[in-house]
């Protein structure tokens, strides 16, 4: 079958969207271990290509001393999982932060390297991986009570200046965000309570910025699973976001899902937007 070109349908719909400032254009990718990325693709080729002014990666699944990538033009920030091999999240960027912090200081939630937080004159922005109700949904419950704790982080956050959060949240919201709603509502990602949760996010004060731009565009994935060719026939989810502070709402160019770029099951999200 033909690989559904999302590609397209954005440079379309995009047309409208128009605004005024320094665009700034951020990248988020899961990439199921950036040790593996790197045999596929030529990383510091790709960020030359793409010329992002802020990657945020998760599932990285190393420690600090199995980085091995060189980036001149940009500052590289790295939080590993006590468990090697596992979770993780990494930061690259042009302009140096004011502060990076690591994790939400919660110690039940900071062992598993999941969130980074980088502070600039602007604006915070993070990049997070979102834990997993994992099959049998045997972490809902963890699962919920991170998603909790993660709201009262942001809402501080927010206090002070606006938030940029992006990564793998493991939830697809609506029925939209997935292509067999109906035969996953009970599976990790679909459940009611990781739905209701993502929702009272966003209703304290946040955009999910593909949906402001795209509210009714459909086949629009960022996970597929390796098995029965899914990326091939579009058989997806869509769980890689950019969110943002309400206020910033306005001034998002574009939000885009990059489909056409391999090297792991997810593909990479970004966000162009005028601060």
């Amino acid at each position: 079958m033909k690989v559904y070109n999302l590609k397209r349908i954005l440079v379309k719909e995009k047309q409208k969207w128009t605004g005024e400032g320094e665009t700034l254009k951020l990248i988020s990718w899961n990439v199921n271990g950036f040790r593996a990325l790197q045999k596929k693709i030529d990383v510091t080729q790709w960020l030359n290509e793409i010329n992002p002014d802020v990657v945020c990666f998760q599932e990285t699944k190393l420690q600090p001393d199995q980085v091995d990538l060189t980036t001149p033009n940009y500052h590289q920030y790295w939080h590993s999982a006590e468990r090697k091999g596992y979770s993780g999240t990494g930061i690259l960027t042009r302009e140096k932060p004011l502060n990076v912090t690591y994790g939400m200081g919660i110690e039940k939630h900071d062992h598993e390297g999941r969130l980074i937080t980088a502070e600039y004159d602007q604006a915070y922005v993070l990049t997070v991986y979102t834990p997993n109700s994992q099959r049998g949904l045997k972490r809902l419950d963890y699962r919920l009570e991170w998603g909790s704790d993660f709201v009262h982080y942001l809402l501080r956050l927010d206090q002070n200046k606006p938030v940029i959060f992006c990564g793998d949240l493991n939830v697809a919201h609506q029925e939209i965000d997935l292509k067999n709603p109906r035969a996953n509502m009970k599976n990790a990602g679909f459940t009611v309570q990781e739905r209701e949760d993502f929702s009272k996010l966003l209703s304290s004060g946040f955009v999910d910025s593909f949906r402001y731009l795209y509210p009714n565009l459909e086949g629009a994935y960022s996970w597929w699973t390796y098995r029965n060719n899914a990326r091939e026939r579009n058989i997806g989810w869509r769980l890689d976001y950019f969110v943002v502070s309400k206020r910033l709402a306005s001034k998002i160019k574009d939000s885009k899902i990059l489909s056409d770029v391999f090297g792991s099951d997810h593909c990479p999200v970004e966000l162009d937007i005028d601060i």
